[in-house]
């Protein structure tokens, strides 16, 4: 379930990206807000629970985040896109590797919500350029 805030909504028309970026949109949302905590706004995903795993838990969350990163590279939405999505890739790894402090991260920082912004905005302004 996304918010207007998470992801800009699709064009209302459909082209050879659509598919892929509702494929990125339903990855993103299910990592990072599958869920939310009764009685409040807040959502989280499955990064997040993954992420409660000692040791491997946000390395197995980087897997599917690798994944919306390949798609991006075959949608060829520019390097500084890519380079920008790996950031997020690797602060989301690296702090919530981090016990505790970690998964309060993943519940706020959303990397891969952020990731799947920014492919669909670059789609955006490709459609836009064609």
């Amino acid at each position: 379930m996304k918010t207007n805030d998470d992801i800009p909504d699709l064009d209302p028309y459909e082209d050879e990206w659509t598919d892929r970026i509702r494929r990125i949109d339903a990855i993103a949302n299910s990592l990072d807000a599958q869920f939310t905590i009764p009685g409040t706004s807040i959502r989280f995903g499955w990064d997040a629970v993954v992420g409660l795993i000692p040791g491997i838990g946000d390395t197995l969350t980087a897997l599917p985040q690798l994944y919306l990163l390949y798609e991006a590279i075959r949608l060829k939405v520019g390097w500084l896109v890519v380079l920008k999505m790996l950031f997020n890739i690797v602060i989301d790894w690296l702090i919530g590797s981090i016990p505790v402090l970690g998964d309060f991260f993943d519940v706020v920082f959303k990397s891969n919500l952020r990731n799947a912004k920014l492919v669909t905005e670059a789609l955006r302004q490709k459609r836009t350029e064609v």
